[in-house]
């Protein structure tokens, strides 16, 4: 199928909001019923920031997809809801992107755990993909990334990735100059993801 050259597609990855499964660091501050909560007003929040960037095609990413939440938020949003394949956070994202890309021109995939990534710079992301780079990125404080926007793709920007740790936003530019792919940065944000964060949030009133 030929792409649409004016085509834009976001991806949400998100977990369900269930106690013990989202979340986890924040339950020593908020309890697993809290933190599972917080997690679900980010879920809204984030697909909010989308809807408000005007994105034609939506599609939400839950692990697991047939939770009663995220059906909701599909249905609230606009979302088509998919389920994650499985394997590491790598493979599951090239495989949501390339699957976009098969039929868009362009494609941004983020979480839920940065609520500072708003409308502007989604558009923002999408305009500097329009302008002809391969990729772009919002990199987090604590090293990783908040959105991947791609024009193309390929497998090796997400191998062998170490997750979760500080160095993703280092290795991703080591397999982007090693791809001699172009890329543009947005602004570093923050997640929220520990105690610290979750006071944070509270005094930007983002949420």
């Amino acid at each position: 199928m030929p792409r649409a050259s004016n085509s834009r597609c976001v991806l949400v990855f998100a977990k369900a909001p269930r106690p013990g499964f989202a979340k986890t660091r924040l339950i020593p501050a908020l309890g697993a019923e809290g933190a599972a909560a917080l997690h679900a007003r980010l879920i809204k929040h984030t697909l909010q920031s989308v809807r408000q960037a005007g994105f034609g095609t939506i599609e939400l990413h839950g692990t697991p997809a047939d939770d009663d939440f995220l059906r909701y938020c599909a249905a609230r949003y606009g979302a088509d809801l998919l389920a994650q394949c499985d394997g590491d956070l790598g493979g599951r994202m090239h495989t949501a992107l390339a699957g976009c890309l098969a039929r868009s021109a362009s494609v941004l995939l983020i979480g839920t755990d940065c609520p500072a990534l708003g409308p502007r710079e989604l558009r923002r992301a999408c305009r500097l993909l329009e302008s002809g780079v391969d990729a772009v990125f919002a990199p987090t404080e604590d090293g990783g990334y908040a959105l991947v926007g791609l024009t193309r793709c390929d497998s090796r920007l997400f191998e062998a990735v170490a997750w979760g740790t500080s160095s993703v936003m280092t290795q991703t530019r080591e397999r982007l100059r090693a791809l001699r792919w172009s890329w543009s940065e947005l602004d570093v944000l923050w997640d929220v993801d520990t105690p610290q964060d979750y006071e944070r949030l509270l005094a930007s009133r983002l949420l």
